[in-house]
């Protein structure tokens, strides 16, 4: 389950770049890659082994966060989680940002508890800006051959323990 969710959360952000207009046939994954913005992410799906599983069936929702959301954390973070040692820690954040299920942003509701693949839940915030946890949704609704991605502006951290 964690490498499905790593998988999804790579392709999510691929998906989330600025000019994606007919990407709908090809997966998650490969709709992140051809973003262009999303090589961190896609790194970290790497480094994690998630990205055969988010090419897979499906469907997923990735709440894919940009290199500039990746860039934004602590230095020295990024490189942290991709040392092979923190690889359980890794898979853990990016199966955060995935969700099982095709969740369009039609679909999303305020206060609504949304269950990821790393077993821990997001709150979907919707007013003038839709959240999820503490980030914004930049970009809604990129739709792959196997689910959509909602690109966001920060790296979302899931619980403790």
């Amino acid at each position: 389950m964690f490498r499905r969710t790593l998988l999804s959360l790579t392709a999510a952000a691929a998906l989330a770049g600025p000019a994606i207009a007919e990407t709908h046939s090809m997966d998650i994954v490969d709709t992140a890659v051809d973003a262009g913005s999303f090589t961190t992410l896609a790194a970290a799906l790497e480094a994690a082994g998630l990205v055969e599983t988010l090419k897979g069936e499906g469907p997923f929702t990735v709440f894919a966060p940009t290199d500039e959301a990746f860039a934004a954390l602590p230095e020295g973070t990024v490189e942290t989680l991709l040392m092979e040692e923190n690889r359980d820690q890794l898979t853990a954040i990016l199966t955060y940002h995935v969700v099982p299920g095709k969740v369009m942003s039609g679909d999303l509701s305020d206060g609504m508890m949304a269950a990821t693949v790393n077993g821990a839940e997001v709150t979907i915030g919707v007013g003038d800006t839709v959240m999820v946890n503490d980030a914004t949704v930049v970009t809604p609704d990129i739709e792959a051959s196997n689910g959509v991605i909602h690109v966001i502006d920060s790296v979302i951290m899931p619980p403790e323990g």
